[in-house]
């Protein structure tokens, strides 16, 4: 089998599903590319058995074929060569792969390609559409949430339920908790799914910078992502996702409304003050100011900060983990925000001042108790 492709093409589509292949996999073949040609469509797979991706590219080929090769010194040696076109010999008997281009040749031991995984395919789907902006926004928002303990899977990764007037995605790692909802999304078959941090990390990385369509498809099993010529195929987490709604509390009399940018650039610099273990951090609301301080008695590192805002309610103090508060303004994106309390060991929530018509942002994140705090 012989076929001819330019190496820049070949290498930007072979790095768009890098990120599948993992070092001492499970199955050793799945260290390898599986390539495929019919009718000179090259179909290029990359699995590591929970999630797998699939692109295409056009090649020069007379004959239909397979061969698994070599992923990382396939990546290595594109990269190292100036764009023209490479010839790949395979023989079939040995799996020896011959890379041919202008500089020399290059020889890799290729395997049998009956030995990769089967891919899934997903049966009885409920599908749903979107663009690569809405999934992209949805994904940057609630990802950094997620937990990564595996003894509750559940939590590893970003919880979808669709509706028939909306979507809604949830992360949560137990400390805090994101609800990201769009209402321009929606399903007319209600369904749920909890899809892994990695899977999504992966479709995040791949998502082209221009707004495309994307078919989303999804069984008990498995989901299935297509967009331009890039699938991938995702293993779902079979766990029930806790029930988020009653985290959430109803009823927040204290409501702050701040410049975003502000609170953001204080917390990060009063964080360098707070004990390296806990992150604590105290706010206090008196009238139209906030005051935001830290200390590690340990080190007698102490520092302050006062903030004007707009403030409706009581008086109140209350802790929080700088991390969390930083990391989480951090992915916001609008002008103000508003914090909303209602007791000093009740959940604080945060988001946007105004939300966009299609979107409603809400992020949740538990105090710290503040007679713990030195």
């Amino acid at each position: 089998m012989k076929f001819i492709v330019s190496s820049s093409a070949l290498l930007k589509q072979l790095s768009a599903i890098n990120g599948v292949v993992t070092t001492n996999p499970v199955v050793p073949i799945l260290e390898n590319f599986l390539f495929e040609i019919k009718d000179s469509l090259l179909t290029i797979t990359a699995s590591d058995l929970q999630t797998s991706m699939i692109t295409e590219i056009n090649v020069e080929a007379k004959e239909d074929g397979n061969i698994a090769v070599p992923a990382r010194i396939l990546i290595e040696t594109l990269k190292n060569l100036p764009e023209q076109p490479v010839t790949f010999s395979i023989d079939h008997d040995t799996y020896a792969v011959e890379i041919s281009s202008d500089n020399g040749r290059y020889r890799l031991a290729g395997e049998n390609a009956t030995d990769f995984p089967k891919i899934p395919t997903v049966n009885n789907a409920t599908t749903v559409d979107m663009s690569t902006e809405v999934l992209s926004s949805a994904v940057s928002n609630t990802i950094f949430a997620t937990s990564s303990d595996e003894l509750r899977p559940a939590m590893t990764g970003v919880y979808i339920n669709l509706s028939d007037t909306n979507t809604t995605f949830v992360a949560t790692d137990g400390h805090r908790l994101i609800r990201y909802r769009r209402v321009d999304v929606a399903s007319s078959s209600p369904a749920s799914l909890i899809i892994p941090r990695k899977a999504l990390n992966l479709l995040k990385s791949t998502l082209p910078s221009e707004n495309v369509p994307v078919s989303v498809e999804f069984n008990q099993s498995n989901a299935y992502f297509k967009f331009n010529n890039i699938k991938m195929i995702c293993r779902l987490i079979d766990e029930r996702f806790p029930d988020y709604e009653n985290v959430i509390p109803a009823d927040n009399p204290n409501i702050m409304t701040i410049d975003r940018q502000d609170l953001l650039s204080s917390l990060r610099r009063i964080a360098i003050y707070a004990n390296k273990t806990t992150h604590q951090v105290r706010l206090k609301l008196t009238g139209s100011e906030l005051m935001i301080s830290a200390e590690d008695l340990d080190f007698s590192n102490e520092a302050n900060e006062r903030l004007s805002c707009e403030h409706d309610g009581e008086d109140i103090e209350i802790g929080f983990n700088a991390k969390f508060l930083v990391e989480m303004l951090n992915n916001l994106s609008c002008k103000e925000v508003s914090l909303k309390f209602s007791a000093p060991n009740r959940a604080g929530l945060i988001l946007p001042a105004e939300q966009d018509e299609n979107e409603d942002i809400l992020m949740l994140v538990m105090p710290v108790m503040l007679n713990n705090y030195v």
